[in-house]
Order: C-alpha cells, then structure tokens, then sequence
C-alpha cells in the first residue's frame, strides 16, 4: 500500500522527515507526498524542488490544499504553538496525524488532540525518534531480561554547548521543552514503569547565550519506587556528552553505565562476602527488533505499519502524553519550588 501524505511546515526539520521517505529501506517507496503546505509559499516550493516533488501541491493554506489533494496522512513539522490547529484540520478531513515533539503546547491541548482522534477513528502519533535507537533498545531489553534485578534507580547527564541561534534562543523553558522530552520519553521507556512525581530546579547560568531555563535538575519518582535523576545543560562548554546523554541504571542485582554512544558496561554481584562484593561482568543484549533502531525512519515505519494493521504505534498520543506531563510537571515544579504531581 502506499500511502497519500501532505506535509506541513516546511522550514529545517522537514528535510529530515523528506529525506527519511525518499532514502530509507523502511520506507522507500511507501509513501508519495502529494501536498506541501508552508505561511511561505517560497519555502514549500523550494522544499519541494530540493526532493523532485514536482506534481505536488503546493500552498499555504493546509484546509485548501488537504481538500484538494484528500492526502491518508498529515505530517505535522509545524512549531509548537501551531499544532493544535493543524493536528485539529488533519483529523477533520480523515487524516492520521504524525506531529513533531512535544505534542502539544499544553497538557490541555494534548488532551484534546487525543480525544479528537478517537473521535475521528484515527491514529495521531508523535515523533519520538530517540527512543528508537540502538542502545536505548537495548538498556529496555537488558532490564525486561531481569539480569540488573529490579530497577531502582536510572541517573542521566546531559551537557551540551549548543548554539542554534533562532527562535530556540528566545525560548522560556528551553531545556525541559525542547530537549529533555526526548530524555524523559527514554527513560519512561526503559524503565517501565509510570511517572508519578517530579521536584525540579531550573536555573539559567551565567554566561548562558538563552534566554530562559538553559539548565535543569531534576528528581523524578516512578511507579514500584524507582527514581529517575536527571542532570541536563544546553550551556556547558567544554566536555559535550552524547545527544542521548550519559546513562547509569542501577539494580537490585547489578549497575549498567552507557555513554550515550557505543560504550556500555553491565557488572552484577557475584559474590556473598568482602566490603565490596565481586563482580562480574554480564553482556548487553542486541536489540530484539533491528527495524526499531533507526531513529526517525524506525518511528515512521512504525506508524505506517500501524495504520495497515489497525493497531497503536508505540508512540501514539494518548501515550505519549505521559511524556510531556513529566515535562509539564518539571516546568511546574520549576516555577513553585515545590514537588508536583505527574497526571497525564
């Protein structure tokens, strides 16, 4: 089957969304964008001239050009503000959605995108692309397989000096709402477990090129007792970890440490005595689906795949909201320096 799509928003990030149909084995082949959809007309048309969609339609008004081209799906790569709205327009003409994070810019609103989607019997999905990658596959089936014992604790670092000058830069909660969601989405993910609680303190530190919250600590807790830390800065020149940040997932049993790349270590207790007890080393598991591992692609796939089967792709709304409740939390916790409540 291939699929009908329009795409709207046609600025940096859509290239990646093009590029990903046209070249990958996932997908090449499934989908013929029919539509682009842009406020400036000079940006579709160059988009579409970049990726040789000259039969394409092309305007800058998505219910005009949804109407005319009666496309299966949107693509959503809009800003976040704007979403609402055109989610809203896709589910209106029969559409499954595919949105850019983070879903909404409320919780409200992500409420409401879910119930208009049940409403319309269609899917809308989210792009977490960095939950599927290898190594965050893997720390989820290392912890499934009951090596490390029961989780009780996942700690996270991530520092990067990132200057992307535009709009990113004028940003409040810059951090927690543009970046983190892919962090705290991972950690949900591995862990298992559900989100209940958050204590955060966000700060922009001196000599910060952000307006607002460039950096962030903060304390999770999950169902079963399980805490999530997480360190995280947008601002810290001078030792750059991984985009996926560095991992440290600890066990009744044993600790794994990831560095956010190819490095990993897993040691279990193998001994009864001593001040430190022995250890062993134990291995990380290859991830059990290879198709799930390549970021952007595997979440398209994913979402394509579940439209032909009539299920739910893994990063469907209704579950991806919890996602951007811890966000939402965190930015809360934040603002009134107290613990807050995770309700999705």
């Amino acid at each position: 089957m291939v699929f009908k799509a329009v795409l709207a928003g046609c600025g940096a990030m859509s290239k990646g969304w093009l590029s990903a149909l046209a070249e990958h084995p996932l997908l090449k082949d499934r989908v013929e964008v029919v539509g682009l959809v842009d406020l400036d007309r000079a940006t579709a048309e160059a988009r579409a001239a970049e990726f040789g969609l000259s039969h394409a339609v092309i305007g800058t008004d998505l219910d005009a050009v949804l109407s005319q081209t009666k496309p299966d799906i949107l693509f959503d790569v809009v800003v976040p503000v704007a979403r609402a709205g055109v989610v809203a327009t896709g589910l209106r003409h029969g559409c499954h959605v595919l949105s850019e994070k983070p879903m909404a810019a409320t919780l409200a609103a992500g409420r409401e995108m879910i119930a208009q989607a049940k409403a319309a019997g269609r899917i809308h999905a989210v792009v977490q692309n960095r939950r599927f990658i290898a190594g965050v596959r893997r720390i989820r089936r290392l912890i499934e397989s009951g090596a490390l014992g029961e989780v009780t604790a996942l700690h996270c670092d991530f520092f990067v000096g990132a200057h992307f000058g535009g709009f990113r830069e004028q940003m409040e909660n810059v951090l927690l709402l543009d970046m983190a969601i892919h962090t705290l989405d991972a950690a949900r993910f591995m862990a298992g477990v559900a989100p209940k609680a958050v204590y955060c303190l966000e700060t922009n530190p001196r000599g910060s090129w952000y307006a607002h919250g460039a950096a962030a600590n903060a304390i999770f807790e999950f169902d079963q007792g399980v805490v999530f830390n997480y360190r995280g800065s947008w601002c810290a020149e001078g030792a750059n970890t991984s985009w996926e940040a560095a991992w440290r997932i600890v066990g009744t049993k044993g600790t794994l440490t990831w560095d956010g790349g190819d490095a990993f270590a897993a040691n279990v207790v193998a001994g009864d005595s001593g001040f430190f007890r022995d250890l062993k080393p134990i291995e990380v598991p290859e991830p059990a689906d290879a198709d799930q591992t390549h970021g952007h692609a595997s979440v398209l796939a994913d979402f394509l795949n579940a439209i032909v089967s009539g299920s739910q792709p893994e990063t469907v709304g209704s579950d991806n909201i919890k996602s951007l409740a811890m966000v939402f939390a965190a930015i809360e916790s934040a603002k009134t320096h107290q613990r807050v409540l995770i309700e999705a």
